[in-house]
């Protein structure tokens, strides 16, 4: 191909379905943007940690990499708490920054990163600042393919802003996009597993299920939901939600679904005890949040399912097999056989639906969500204190990235990625769930909603302070712990400054109501649902 870089490279983003491009512009990205062709989207955000966001849920949704712009190192600071999470949630972004002319460098001018490659990492998967301008396609093409090979995840390219009008006469990339199917699994290492669960099939002697299946994230992205409610059908299996899973990966109203793993390993432990066999697919074994003297997690025998090896080398747990779960559990269908023991279930309880006359709490905001809902409706969530009502009275029934929240636990996540589910997804409902402090940390996204038109809804439940921190600072032993009170906060006039329709919701009795019309409105839309009664801690 002859012409410039930038023809060069936009040719490259068309072939490769990278047309969308989240951004927040700055003067080193002018080349980049100047001309923007028509058959090409860019959405704005405000602050660059919200773009990062908005684009790693739309990456989940879609199943595809996205291309996020952002502005030289200060840009790509901003945004490094958001590239953590897509980090931790294995989100396939392409993350570019402009950097200044490559002849002013070596005076590190302003505006200039210095050693630009080295500032995302680790939480980038590949990191590189092209050595010429003849390099860019090439490197967004070798970008492309990192981010979109499992285990997926962002990936850094710095672009320098003189390279774009330079001359391309080499050949373009050979690179296509994409199918996402994942690592298979050596033969030898299914059977053996097909073999251990074969040996744990139907009950045990205390009536419930032998085989305990935890299932991660990567199950959800890899498409392979319905796999694992036929399998845990075929054996009997219970169902775990693996720790602080960011993704829903079984219907949390299943028979054989048993609940949530606590991320403290003594409480785990006694959780997973009384199987025969614990099969982990696509999740660490384990993410823990709390450590204390003396835990242990004596665990039965257990087999770690994941396709990247550094959660296979890190884990101290039972035998590893190096492969994506959709493989792995296409691979079991086909060779185990279904139970001849009559299927139990794995014993969760629901609570009952709250009394409205105790007032707005947490639980019954999510026990009305969950009579209001599409049972198709994806649910974002960010409200670490409220996350046990959540898992009592809004189980997620579907098979299709229905929920996502942030694996690394770093707020800021749920607002922006709220406005990237939608846009991913238009044909579905979609709600964020969002805690007032973890609103705050990225409210500017409520700006790209109202300009996008993006059908979501934000409900925010307020409780005036960061409770997650508080309690769980309390069950630890703190006492008097300062920076935990906020309030004075009006989410419903922050929301219409920048054009999205908003109201407060104080009155139970109007809560089905609010959230109905919500649904049915075609922009964005914020409910501020004030909180009252306080829940246990997290876990």
């Amino acid at each position: 191909m002859t012409g410039t870089v930038l023809e060069a490279t936009r040719e490259l983003m068309r072939r490769l379905g990278l047309t969308t491009v989240f951004g927040n512009p700055g003067t080193t990205e002018v080349p980049f943007l100047s001309g923007w062709p028509d058959d090409f989207r860019y959405v704005l955000g405000l602050q660059e940690s919200v773009v990062v966001g908005m684009a790693d849920a739309h990456a989940q949704l879609t199943r595809r990499p996205v291309l996020v712009n952002l502005h030289s190192a200060g840009g790509v600071g901003h945004g490094l708490g958001a590239v953590f999470n897509a980090s931790a949630n294995r989100s396939p972004l392409i993350v570019t920054a402009g950097q200044q002319a490559r002849a002013m460098l070596a005076e590190e001018p302003f505006l200039g990163a210095p050693d630009a490659a080295a500032f995302p990492r680790p939480h980038v998967k590949w990191s590189h600042e092209p050595a010429h301008a003849g390099e860019v396609p090439i490197a967004l093409a070798r970008a492309y393919r990192i981010a979109s090979t499992p285990p997926y995840g962002p990936v850094f390219v710095s672009i320098p802003v003189d390279d774009w009008e330079r001359p391309f006469d080499g050949p373009m990339p050979d690179v296509a996009p994409t199918a996402g199917r994942g690592v298979a699994a050596h033969v030898e290492d299914v059977t053996a597993l097909a073999d251990a669960v074969r040996d744990a099939l139907g009950a045990g002697p205390d009536g419930g299920p032998r085989t305990a299946i935890v299932a991660g994230a990567a199950v959800d992205a890899d498409g392979a939901v319905p796999d694992l409610v036929a399998l845990a059908e075929r054996c009997g299996a219970a169902v775990w939600a693996a720790p602080l899973s960011g993704r829903c990966s079984f219907p949390e109203d299943h028979p054989l679904f048993a609940g949530f793993l606590t991320p403290e390993r003594r409480a785990l432990g006694a959780e997973l005890e009384r199987y025969d066999l614990v099969v982990v697919l696509g999740a660490p074994a384990f993410t823990y949040h709390v450590q204390r003297p003396g835990d242990v997690a004596p665990l039965p025998p257990t087999v770690v399912v994941s396709d990247d090896p550094d959660v296979l080398a890190r884990t101290p747990h039972g035998n590893g097999v190096l492969a994506s779960p959709g493989p792995v559990l296409r691979a079991l269908l086909s060779v185990v056989p279904a139970s001849d023991v009559p299927p139990v279930t794995a014993g969760r309880v629901l609570p009952e639906v709250p009394d409205p006359a105790e007032g707005l709490t947490p639980a019954l905001v999510y026990a009305t969500l969950a009579g209001v809902l599409p049972g198709d409706a994806v649910v974002v969530e960010e409200g670490p204190s409220h996350r046990g009502a959540l898992h009592d009275h809004l189980p997620i029934r579907s098979t299709d990235a229905g929920f996502l929240t942030t694996a690394s636990g770093a707020l800021g996540y749920g607002i922006a990625a709220t406005v990237g589910a939608a846009l991913a997804r238009p044909d579905r409902s979609v709600v964020g769930v969002l805690g007032d402090g973890s609103a705050m940390y990225g409210i500017q996204a409520l700006w790209s909603a109202a300009r996008e038109q993006a059908r979501a809804v934000f409900v925010i439940l307020d409780n005036s302070e960061y409770a997650a921190v508080r309690l769980l600072g309390e069950r630890a032993g703190g006492d008097k712990l300062p920076g935990t009170r906020l309030g004075g906060i009006d989410f419903a006039e922050l929301a219409r400054s920048m054009g999205v329709d908003a109201r407060r919701v104080e009155d139970p009795a109007a809560l089905a109501a609010a959230l109905r019309d919500a649904l049915a409105a075609t922009g964005p839309t914020l409910l501020h649902v004030p909180v009252a009664g306080e829940g246990p801690a997290p876990y």
